[in-house]
């Protein structure tokens, strides 16, 4: 395909996207829409999940991925491509690359998820770890390719890999042609520049928001300078989007087509995860929560019928299980206290009787002794308990106070 040259406004609009869709017929699937009931009651109107977690790889990558590749010269398919990612990129381009017949080499951060490095192997790319730190990782990328002659297959900041995610767009549009408000995830913006070229172009009522990590929310303050922005600090779970710098060809789309950006926490992250997987049966990866997170703590500023887009699913094990507690406790469903008692048998007993009685179950319980805070007689607990929710941790509370204990925490 034949792209603008980057630098050309606009460097990706609708003909190019539907090229895109094209060439990916029989290569990326045509993911499920799939109805919220809990969504659809908090919001006041129809909400659907897009669930581009269940693409092939775990996410949308591959669509991009494979665009810019597909669209190399031979010369350039000859000297192979290079990526840099921690995850999903990184098995979009080992695929595409493999479905191509083209060489790849992906360099992946040293502390990248088991699970993702033997993805990412087994889909025919050959994996180097290097650095600690995406940026790292990228630099010796772009070395390898200036080193090598291997094209660098950059994650978002490249008018193909724009046009390929573009083609989710046109699928939402397919699939919910009522749609009101598309609702997604962004890191570097080639995904959310791709889907407003296609949605604006065809239906230019429908409102397209942003949703950022609040801790990796490099999409604020770029577009209130109006030129892209570096933060220096990134803290979120949310690996998918925690991008430092907004690509320059992406954020003049996002600038000009996307309608808002807004930003949610690690616990809103968290308890759309969780909420994912226990009412919709999707396992989701933070970034791709990050439109559900914003759901659910404005539901009522969305105009419905609304799409949500579930951009991955590729969460390591061990994460997951971090991400799933975390939500738990913000979600009120976990309760931690410390409490004392007079150290004579038959306390925790009573104490334990307490909490049965309002059905409160008990995870884990520490005994001190040793505090010199203590007294002689007196021995403190420290309760971990599963509760049913923030008015049921209230009521624990209650009723532990009721019966003359001294709850501290």
């Amino acid at each position: 395909m034949n792209f603008r040259a980057p630098g050309h406004f606009p460097p990706v609009i609708l003909d190019d996207i539907r090229g895109a869709q094209k060439m990916l017929s029989g290569v990326a699937r045509v993911t499920a829409m799939e109805g919220s009931r809990h969504l659809t009651e908090l919001v006041g109107a129809p909400v659907h999940f897009k669930c581009e977690n269940l693409q092939r790889t775990g996410s949308f990558k591959l669509r991009g991925a494979y665009v810019r590749i597909a669209g190399l010269s031979p010369v350039e398919r000859a000297a192979g491509v290079v990526a840099a990612s921690a995850g999903n990129h990184a098995q979009g381009v080992a695929l595409a690359s493999a479905l191509l017949g083209v060489r790849s080499t992906v360099f992946m951060p040293v502390g990248a998820p088991l699970p993702k490095v033997a993805a990412t192997r087994q889909y025919g790319a050959q994996v180097r770890l290097h650095g600690h730190v995406v940026d790292e990782t990228l630099a010796a990328a772009q070395e390898y390719a200036e080193e090598t002659g291997a094209v660098f297959i950059h994650p978002f900041d490249h008018p193909d890999i724009i046009a390929g995610q573009g083609t989710v767009g046109l699928e939402i549009l397919e699939q919910c042609p009522e749609v009101r408000t598309i609702v997604v995830g962004i890191g570097g913006g080639g995904l959310a520049a791709g889907i407003a070229v296609a949605v604006k172009a065809v239906r230019p009522d429908v409102r397209i928001v942003g949703v950022q990590a609040a801790g990796a929310a490099c999409y604020p303050p770029s577009l209130t300078a109006g030129h892209p922005v570096s933060i220096g600090s990134l803290n979120t779970m949310a690996d998918g989007i925690k991008v430092g710098r907004p690509g320059d060809v992406p954020f003049e789309l996002v600038k000009e087509l996307v309608d808002e950006v807004r930003t949610v926490s690690e616990d809103e992250l968290s308890s759309a995860l969780l909420l994912c997987l226990e009412r919709a049966k999707l396992v989701v990866e933070p970034a791709g929560a990050s439109p559900v997170a914003a759901l659910l703590s404005d539901p009522e500023s969305f105009r419905g019928p609304v799409v949500a887009l579930l951009s991955g699913g590729n969460v390591d094990p061990l994460l997951m299980q971090r991400i799933l507690t975390h939500g738990m406790v913000a979600a009120g469903r976990y309760l931690s206290l410390r409490l004392r008692l007079t150290d004579r048998p038959g306390a925790l007993a009573t104490l334990l009787a307490v909490l049965s009685a309002v059905d409160a179950n008990v995870l884990d319980i520490g005994h001190v002794r040793t505090d010199p805070r203590l007294g002689l007689t007196e021995v403190e607990v420290e309760l971990q308990l599963e509760t049913k929710g923030p008015d049921h941790c209230e009521e624990v509370s209650a009723a532990l106070r009721d019966a003359g204990y001294l709850v501290m925490s």
